[in-house]
């Protein structure tokens, strides 16, 4: 989320770590980002993006010391949020990730990303139908996205709606034949509903 009142050459910095950043060059846009927060500690734009460069290289406890540092600063960075409902997602502290992630959604709603994150975190914290109607959502904002198509088709493989995740396993698998966990999801799907043929409940 990048501030209005920056100037123009903050402006040129941010944007060539962003290209960096997209590019795979995750160190050297930190490097870039790092000095730009040594020269304005309160600037929660850089704060943002090294946080996500952090994340993407797997370093979580920097990538979550970026993100509160950023929220600190400013309440309204939902970027900050997400990332911080992300990474509590992947320590399943459920319940803390949706707290993040509802917040990250009230501040940039219709987000297919935060959308999806939030609803596999309601999903798996217990809030099921709700997190299928988020995924929903996330899906019809984004329908080309393997990660969505991917978590609903888990959402509804563990709800035993093997006829949805079916279909929705084999669109990723259209979009990335080499999806790895769409793969592994088929293979487990193929076992569970040869099973539940053979007990006559398949769905």
């Amino acid at each position: 989320m990048i501030s209005d009142d920056l100037s123009p050459d903050v402006l040129e910095r941010l944007e060539r770590a962003e290209q960096l950043k997209l590019d795979g060059s995750h160190e050297e846009a930190i490097e870039i980002l790092e000095e730009l927060v040594l020269e304005d500690p309160e600037n929660v734009s850089a704060l943002e993006e090294i946080a996500d460069n952090k994340l993407s290289l797997g370093e979580y406890n920097q990538a979550e010391a970026a993100a509160r540092h950023a929220t600190d600063l400013d309440d309204q960075s939902y970027t900050a949020y997400y990332i911080l409902g992300f990474l509590r997602s992947r320590t399943e502290d459920w319940d803390e990730a949706i707290a993040h992630l509802r917040r990250a959604n009230l501040l940039k709603p219709n987000n297919a990303e935060i959308l999806r994150c939030l609803g596999w975190a309601l999903f798996n914290g217990a809030e099921r139908p709700q997190g299928v109607v988020t995924l929903e959502r996330a899906l019809n904002l984004d329908a080309e996205s393997t990660l969505t198509l991917c978590d609903l088709g888990v959402a509804y493989l563990q709800m035993q709606n093997f006829q949805k995740a079916r279909i929705l396993f084999q669109r990723v698998l259209e979009l990335e034949p080499k999806n790895l966990r769409a793969k592994e999801c088929m293979h487990l799907l193929e076992r569970v509903t040869t099973m539940a043929r053979g007990e006559g409940v398949e769905k």
